[in-house]
């Protein structure tokens, strides 16, 4: 009985185990007054999967602003100082006192429209900052356009990146530089509408657009 009861429990923890190395990634909603949002989180970068989901469950980001908007390119939020904002402040600078994430850099996660991405400063490691993050909305390019920027910076692009920018678009001159670490599943709608907000001289909106950031079972 005893030898019983054990094969039982190692079967029923190997189960455990496979269980969980089986499980989809991590997803999470992202609401607005514009619309939800539903972002997949990468695998492939799990110091940013990991740091963003742990301020997501501490309700960190809600309701904080997307305070950066810039058509053919992106939205930004996750400033804490953007909670209690003034209409008018400059934002952006919140969250320098956390400590930076390390680059988490896969030639296979690049930044094609609906990437999500870590914001950073001008550090030479290119560590991301430990919240604020963006959403590319990016623009088409062409070969040639595609070319010349990997001429430029000495990036260089798969013929998967290269049908994505083609199709769908995204901001090309950013890979390697900045960490993706998700795309969007579904509300790509949801970031053009937002980044055509009328917007200050600091491109942030005129109007505050608030997140409230929950994980999906």
């Amino acid at each position: 009985m005893t030898k019983k009861i054990f094969f039982l429990a190692l079967l029923a923890a190997c189960f455990s185990i496979t269980s969980y190395a089986q499980k989809s990634s991590i997803r999470v909603q992202i609401s607005t007054d514009s619309g939800t949002i539903v972002v997949k989180l990468y695998d492939e970068t799990p110091l940013h999967r990991d740091n963003f989901i742990k301020l997501v469950r501490q309700g960190f980001y809600d309701s904080l602003l997307f305070h950066r908007v810039i058509p053919e390119f992106m939205i930004q939020g996750g400033d804490p100082t953007s909670k209690n904002a003034q209409p008018g402040t400059m934002l952006g600078g919140g969250g320098g006192n956390m400590e930076r994430i390390p680059a988490e850099f896969h030639p296979n996660l690049y930044h094609k429209k609906g990437a999500l991405a870590a914001a950073r400063d001008n550090n030479p490691a290119k560590a991301s900052s430990a919240c604020q993050f963006y959403l590319v909305q990016g623009k088409k390019y062409t070969d040639g356009e595609l070319s010349m920027i990997a001429t430029r910076t000495g990036k260089t692009f798969s013929d998967e990146q290269r049908k994505m920018y083609t199709t769908l678009g995204g901001a090309p001159f950013l890979d390697q530089d900045y960490t993706v670490f998700g795309e969007i599943e579904s509300g790509l709608e949801v970031v053009d509408k937002i980044v055509s907000a009328q917007k200050d001289g600091a491109n942030r909106p005129l109007t505050d657009i608030r997140m409230q950031i929950t994980e999906l079972p």
